[in-house]
């Protein structure tokens, strides 16, 4: 059966996605977060991906950031040569090591940590990584909302195993979630503010997947879907 006609330029390109940097990038391609912005991306993308990789607890995932974040002060240091007690990057890893092994890691978690140190720290993860289509700052919510009831509520509400009134909802957040990721996109690369708000960002997109009624499963189904699903894609 042939598809109501969409309500956008058909001329534009499927799916654009600005994919927010995580990390500012200089001319060289170093990353230039200081060492506290460090610290702060470590909890929204180390810190879960080693109590998950590793087996250990959240306690621990704090230890081994606090460790990394005084490793990095310290070889800022010996690189400004103003460091008192160590002379090279080496010897500082050195230590790193002695204060993992003081965690009473296993032999394998220390040597997964120590191959993790020498990738350099996670420059970015799902959480920080902002997907935003610059085209929804000029679409109007309620053709939006219409438009895309016609395309896909049905396929919604049988891929998701859900009713029509909670499809209807899904519908309505999404399109908040795409306005607001289109505005957070406005914001410079090199703010690490965007970071902040890209990570606050999901949790309240997740938040209000939960009020609507979604299990802790449906979630990424849902998420999959509406990347997947949109007005510009081919149906």
């Amino acid at each position: 059966m042939r598809r109501p006609a969409v309500f956008f330029n058909p001329l534009m390109c499927i799916f654009f996605v600005a994919v927010s940097a995580t990390v500012a990038f200089a001319q060289d391609g170093a990353p230039k977060w200081t060492a506290d912005e460090l610290k702060e991306l470590y909890n929204y993308c180390d810190k879960p991906a080693l109590i998950q990789q590793l087996k250990i607890s959240p306690e621990t995932a704090d230890k081994i950031g606090e460790i990394d974040h005084w490793a990095r002060q310290q070889i800022a240091s010996v690189e400004a040569n103003t460091n008192e007690a160590y002379a090279t990057p080496n010897e500082v890893e050195a230590d790193v090591i002695k204060k993992y092994k003081a965690l009473r890691l296993s032999s394998d978690q220390v040597k997964s940590l120590s191959d993790r140190r020498q990738q350099g720290p996670m420059n970015g993860c799902a959480v920080t990584t902002l997907m935003a289509d610059p085209r929804y700052d000029t679409v109007v919510a309620a053709r939006f909302i219409q438009q895309y009831k016609v395309l896909y509520r049905k396929q919604l509400i049988d891929k998701i195993d859900i009713v029509g009134r909670m499809a209807d909802q899904l519908i309505e957040t999404e399109i908040w979630k795409q306005k607001e990721a289109a505005t957070i996109a406005k914001m410079p690369e090199t703010d690490f503010n965007r970071v902040r708000k890209t990570v606050a960002f999901y949790e309240l997109r997740d938040k209000k997947y939960r009020t609507i009624g979604l299990s802790e499963q449906q979630i990424p189904a849902t998420i999959e879907f509406f990347n997947t699903h949109t007005l510009w894609a081919k149906n």
